[in-house]
């Protein structure tokens, strides 16, 4: 059940570098590339906040939930 980060693609969206976005947030580079590569095993809802207003997103456009479940069809 891993939840998966799309903070580059919100970045790239947003024709954003990760220097002049932690200078933004107000975050190290060290914490933002760990949250960035998804290894990250917790995020505050104040730093959440902060590059959502950075990047004028929604948490859902940077948080996804995805489980592990393989996707079935039917025909």
């Amino acid at each position: 059940m891993p939840i998966i980060v799309n903070l580059d693609v919100m970045m790239a969206r947003r024709k954003m570098s990760l220097n002049e976005l932690s200078d933004k947030v107000g975050l190290t580079l060290s914490n933002l590339s760990i949250l960035k590569t998804g290894k990250a095993k917790a995020i505050r809802f104040s730093t959440l906040e902060t590059i959502c207003n950075v990047l004028e997103c929604q948490p859902g456009d940077l948080l996804e939930y995805a489980t592990d479940e393989p996707k079935t069809t039917t025909h």
